[in-house]
């Protein structure tokens, strides 16, 4: 069997294997976070499948069960790119994605649901790897931060590249729909009351001009009011008039927007706190002049926070900049999750 990270694993004896899933059990869950998430690394996997007081210091169990996976051409893997695609290649970690055969079996279980979209070793090592990556860490912070808090936030609790509608009509698919590039759900546990939320997130990695953002915020803003036209008017029932959130969300989700950055060359000052801040900066002017999300703001929540204040302080720290409130002279401070977003 070839080895599964720098150095092959040996296998687990049984004092190193979980207490309370088998071997089995593991490498059916590995198979549906991969089915989900498309591409995962060694480390985002076994932050996932390990809760923390029993995660040992190196993921021997996982990498083993991984190798088992792979033998059985279930699951295939690449090592990441190095910042820019550059870096010493046997120096990055793996990324795990399912083959055919590995999706297939998941869908024979039932368990989630089907997505037609299959992963290759091309695509996985496309311009989007490091955006995938990226998104999928702030579903990895959310699910810490529920556990050390004690809320409810679960490996498979988003769903990436999520599409709604946004208009009628047989435009480009891009045209006609919102994609958001994850829905996460999220039970905030306090003295007993269960405050469930949900979010549309959108995952910048500072590639695209802020401008283009933007617009893509603005469009939540259309989801917010598109209401289906039906084409038999005459037989238009009360339900016509619902915009079309309101048959898949029971509330209209928070919109998060998580910024992020490539890491400088090295040799080079990290500038990313600035850039990400100008960003914001920027976001903020951009949203408040749009006059349909101005129209909006007591109806859609729009906050900015970036990937490492996330992963550092946690989804209920005061980290979030809400970009519909105040105006650039009365301009809010940063607040929390909960707070920016009620």
């Amino acid at each position: 069997m070839p080895p599964v990270e720098a150095t092959a694993a040996a296998a687990p004896t049984r004092s190193s294997a979980s207490p309370t899933r088998s071997f089995h059990a593991i490498g059916g869950e590995v198979l549906e976070l991969l089915y989900q998430h498309r591409v995962l690394s060694t480390q985002q996997l076994h932050v996932l499948l390990t809760l923390p007081e029993k995660r040992p210091a190196r993921p021997v169990y996982l990498r083993w069960q991984l190798g088992e996976l792979l033998q059985a051409g279930l699951v295939d893997r690449i090592r990441a790119q190095g910042p820019g695609g550059r870096g010493r290649v046997q120096s990055q970690p793996f990324l795990w994605f399912l083959t055919e055969a590995g999706a297939e079996s998941v869908e024979e279980a039932g368990e989630l649901p089907a997505r037609p979209y299959r992963v290759t070793p091309e695509s996985v090592a496309g311009a989007r790897q490091a955006h995938t990556l990226a998104v999928n860490e702030v579903g990895v912070a959310f699910v810490e931060w529920a556990r050390r808090l004690g809320h409810e936030c679960g490996p498979l609790d988003w769903t990436p590249e999520v599409a709604n509608r946004i208009r009628d009509g047989q435009r480009r698919f891009e045209d006609d729909h919102v994609i958001s590039d994850a829905v996460l759900d999220y039970v905030h546990v306090e003295n007993g009351r269960r405050t469930m939320l949900s979010f549309f997130v959108e995952l910048d990695r500072a590639t695209m001009t802020s401008a283009r953002l933007a617009a893509k915020l603005q469009a939540y803003g259309r989801l917010y009011e598109y209401v289906p036209q039906s084409a038999d008017r005459t037989r238009r029932t009360p339900n016509a008039t619902r915009p079309a959130w309101m048959y898949n969300y029971p509330v209209f989700p928070r919109v998060l927007v998580v910024l992020d950055a490539a890491p400088p060359k090295a040799g080079e000052p990290d500038r990313r706190p600035q850039r990400l801040a100008a960003r914001t900066e920027d976001l903020y002017t951009r949203a408040g002049a749009d006059v349909r999300l101005s129209r909006l703001k007591g109806d859609i929540n729009i906050g900015v926070t970036t990937l490492q204040q996330l992963r550092e302080h946690g989804p209920f720290a005061p980290i979030f900049t809400p970009l519909l409130l105040g105006t650039p002279a009365t301009r809010p401070a940063p607040t929390d999750l909960y707070l920016a977003t009620k």
